[in-house]
């Protein structure tokens, strides 16, 4: 009984302290945070190896449907819960702001500089290698401390809170997705982009210019279709 008492004790002697180092990490994030929701942090932010894949949006096709939402929270929760979708769509319904600034759409930036993978003071949000460097949070790690949520310096934020599991979440590009039939990560399918009617959200390789928002906010209209030469109408026949 006692070596059992002394082992947990132990423990949370361990979780204390790596929560106690992730402290200058979290100020970092606050700082950043209050700089008026910069897409990059400060230059004294280390940068890592950057992500494979990127979600963009065309917010100028989105029509506010909402089925990337409910298509994320069934795939990743197995509830149509839009409060649990990684990628969230606010919509100016009272009809106050004209399009296209009516319908904003939120994704991950999988940011050069992630101050949430930063600040997590156990790694449950890190930079994954082995997925092509998406930025992740391991759940089984996460201990609910919200450093990640608070440090994110996007405006709404990009991680999302699980109330019911008192976790953190975030896109995985559908990496790790339990009710996604298909092949997820940089190098699959994500099933906001397969649900998305108005085919306003892609998967792109090429990093998004983090200065501001319009790095992911691109054109994703088709070509319009080229103009058909006009029908000439025959000759009028001359008579006598």
């Amino acid at each position: 009984m006692a070596q059992s008492i002394k082992a947990e004790n132990k423990s949370k002697s361990v979780l204390r302290r790596d929560f106690l180092t992730g402290g200058a990490a979290l100020a970092a994030g606050a700082l950043a945070s209050a700089a008026g929701g910069a897409v990059v942090a400060e230059a004294a932010q280390e940068k890592a190896a950057s992500s494979t894949g990127y979600l963009v949006y065309d917010s100028r096709l989105c029509f506010g449907c909402q089925s990337c939402m409910y298509a994320c929270s069934l795939t990743h929760e197995g509830v149509a819960n839009p409060s649990l979708s990684r990628i969230q769509i606010v919509r100016d319904a009272p009809g106050f702001t004209k399009y296209p600034n009516d319908v904003i759409v939120s994704v991950c930036r999988h940011c050069v500089t992630p101050i949430c993978v930063q600040s997590c003071p156990v790694g449950a949000c890190r930079v994954d290698a082995a997925n092509g460097n998406i930025r992740r949070i391991d759940e089984a790690k996460c201990i609910g401390c919200q450093m990640c949520m608070n440090s994110c310096p996007q405006r709404p934020r990009r991680i999302i809170w699980n109330p019911a599991k008192r976790k953190s979440t975030k896109c995985d590009l559908c990496v790790d997705a339990p009710y996604w039939s298909e092949k997820g990560g940089p190098e699959g399918k994500q099933a906001c982009v397969e649900s998305c009617a108005a085919r306003a959200l892609k998967l792109v390789r090429e990093t998004p210019s983090q200065k501001d928002v319009s790095g992911y906010d691109v054109n994703l209209a088709p070509p319009p279709k080229p103009k058909m030469a006009p029908t000439q109408k025959p000759a009028a026949k001359g008579g006598a």
